[in-house]
C-alpha cells in the first residue's frame, strides 16, 4: 500500500464547514446564499480531494463536478426556495424551520418506484428493512452501516437516505436476516450491495456482511454499487485498510463468485487523477469486473461528445460501459431532467461514436415501478410518431424484452408522462396491482 500524508486522508466538507474553505469566498453572493438554502432541504456533503482536484474554480457555475456535489438555486421551486428564505429570514424557531423543510421534502416525491411500499421482501412473514427485491434474480441490501458516501450526488435518488429522518431510510445491519432470505429464495442469483456506499465502511465491517453469503451457492454474483472510485479513489489506494479490502475483493472471487464493482461515473473528468487510474488498476487486480453507470443529467453530462469520451476512456481503463439511465423522478429532479428524446439522442450520437468495445452500454433505460424501460428509439407507425420501448427488467418477467409503444411527446420526461399507442400497449402501462392476473402471462399479453 502506498503511505498516505496528511493530504490523502479523508476531510468531509459540509453545510457547517464550506465556508471555511478558500474556495468558498470566489463564489458569488448570490451563489453563496444558494448553497445555504437549498442544503437545509437537499443533503450536500463533498470532500478535499473533489474540491481541490476536480472542480476548476476559475468557472465553477459550469464545472461538472459543482454541479455534482453543490446544490443549486434551481434544485427547488421558487415557492419552496421563498419558504426556507423567509423562516431563515425571520429566524424562525427550529421546529418551524424543520416543519417547513420536512413539507418540502415530502413534495419532492422521496421515495420513487415503490421502494417503500413493493420492494420490501419479508422473511418468515416479517418485513425486512434494509432489503429491497424488486426483480426475480436479483436482492437489493442497505446494510446500515454503509448509509452515507464520501461525497452526495445532487441528482441522487436515494437523497432521502441522508437528511436524518429515520422514517425514510432503507438500512439493515442484520446480515443474517440477508442470509437467511438468499436460502428460502434460491432464484435468487445477485446481492447487490448498495446505500449510500457500501464502500464508506471499514473492512472489516464489510467482511462481516460477506461472510454470511459466501458460501450460499445459488448467489453467483455479488455487486457494489459505489462512487468511491470517482470520488474517495483513496480507498483503494491509500487508506489504512485500503489493502485489507482488497484481499477481501480476491476472496469473493476466489471462492467462485463473480465479484462485479458497480462504479457510478458521472463524467471522464473523474478518471482524470493517478490515484483514480491506480485505484481502478488495483480493483481489477483482484479480479472484480468493473461496470460503469450514470444517468444523463443536464448541467453535467447532457452531451453525446461527454459520454463517447466517458465510455472509450472507460473501455481503455478496463471497464465496461453498462447503463446510462434516465435521471429518476424524485428530488431536483426538474433541475437535471430532460426530454426523453433529447436523451435518447445523446445516447445514439454517443453509440455511434464509440467501438465495438464500448457498445456493452444500454440505454437510455428509465427505472420506473414496472420495471427498466428501455427506450429503443423513435419511429413511425401508420404515419403518426411514437417511442418504441421495451423492458430490460420488469417486476412481471414476461413483459421482459417484449417490445411495445408509447404515443411519441416531445415534452415527457418519465414513463409515466408517456401513454400507450394502441390497445395492445396498454398492458405495459398499467401497474402489476391493478391487472388482472390473467394478464400476467405472455398469453394474457397477446390477448391484449
Amino acid at each position: 500500500m502506498i503511505q498516505a500524508d496528511q493530504s490523502q486522508r479523508y476531510r468531509a466538507i459540509t453545510r457547517a464547514t464550506i465556508a471555511k474553505r478558500p474556495e468558498w469566498q470566489r463564489l458569488p453572493r448570490d451563489l453563496r446564499e444558494a448553497i445555504e438554502t437549498v442544503s437545509l432541504v437537499l443533503p450536500f456533503r463533498t470532500n478535499a480531494y473533489l474540491v481541490e482536484e476536480l472542480i476548476d474554480w476559475d468557472n465553477p457555475e459550469d464545472d461538472p463536478i459543482f454541479q455534482l456535489t453543490f446544490p443549486q438555486r434551481g434544485m427547488l421551486e421558487d415557492d419552496q426556495y421563498a419558504r426556507v428564505r423567509d423562516a431563515l429570514g425571520r429566524d424562525a424557531e427550529k421546529a418551524e424551520l424543520n416543519e417547513v423543510v420536512n413539507d418540502i421534502r415530502e413534495e419532492l416525491n422521496p421515495h420513487p418506484a415503490g421502494q417503500m411500499t413493493h420492494n420490501v421482501p419479508h422473511v418468515d412473514g416479517e418485513p425486512i428493512p434494509g432489503m429491497q427485491h424488486k426483480y426475480r434474480e436479483t436482492v437489493l441490501f442497505f446494510p446500515s452501516h454503509g448509509q452515507t458516501c464520501h461525497a452526495y450526488c445532487t441528482f441522487c435518488f436515494r437523497w432521502a437516505q441522508f437528511v436524518g429522518d429515520e422514517s425514510l431510510k432503507f438500512a439493515n445491519k442484520e446480515a443474517d436476516q440477508l442470509a437467511r432470505y438468499l436460502r428460502q429464495h434460491p432464484e435468487v442469483t445477485d446481492v447487490l450491495f448498495t446505500g449510500g456506499d457500501p464502500m464508506i465502511m471499514k473492512t472489516r465491517v464489510f467482511e462481516r456482511y460477506i461472510e454470511q453469503i459466501l458460501d450460499i451457492e445459488s448467489v453467483r454474483t455479488i455487486r457494489i454499487g459505489t462512487k468511491s472510485l470517482a470520488y474517495w479513489p483513496q480507498r483503494f489506494v491509500t487508506d489504512p485498510d485500503a489493502d485489507d479490502l482488497l484481499r477481501l475483493y480476491e476472496r469473493i472471487v476466489d471462492s467462485g463468485k463473480h465479484l462485479a464493482v458497480m462504479a457510478h461515473c458521472s463524467h471522464p473528468v473523474e478518471f482524470s487523477t493517478d490515484v483514480a487510474r491506480d485505484a481502478i488498476r488495483r480493483v481489477r487486480a483482484t479480479g472484480a469486473n468493473i461496470r460503469m453507470q450514470s444517468p444523463v443529467i443536464r448541467h453535467v453530462n447532457d452531451d453525446a461528445g461527454t459520454w463517447a469520451d466517458m465510455w472509450s476512456t472507460g473501455v481503455q481503463l478496463g471497464l465496461v460501459p453498462y447503463y446510462m439511465f434516465v435521471e429518476r423522478d424524485t428530488g431536483a429532479k426538474k433541475y437535471f431532467d430532460m426530454p426523453l428524446v433529447r436523451c435518447w439522442n445523446i445516447f445514439r450520437n454517443a453509440y455511434q461514436r464509440v467501438s465495438g468495445m464500448a457498445r456493452t452500454v444500454r440505454g437510455p433505460s428509465m427505472s420506473c415501478f414496472p420495471g427498466k424501460c428501455h427506450i429503443l428509439g423513435v419511429t413511425e407507425i401508420g404515419g403518426r410518431r411514437a417511442f418504441a420501448l421495451e423492458f430490460l427488467q420488469a417486476r412481471e418477467p414476461d413483459l421482459v424484452r417484449r417490445p411495445f409503444f408509447a404515443k411519441y411527446d416531445p415534452k415527457a420526461t418519465w414513463y409515466d408522462q408517456l401513454e400507450p399507442f394502441s390497445k395492445a400497449d396498454e398492458p405495459f402501462f398499467v401497474s402489476p396491482d391493478d391487472r388482472p392476473t390473467a394478464e400476467l402471462t405472455v398469453e394474457g399479453l397477446r390477448s391484449n
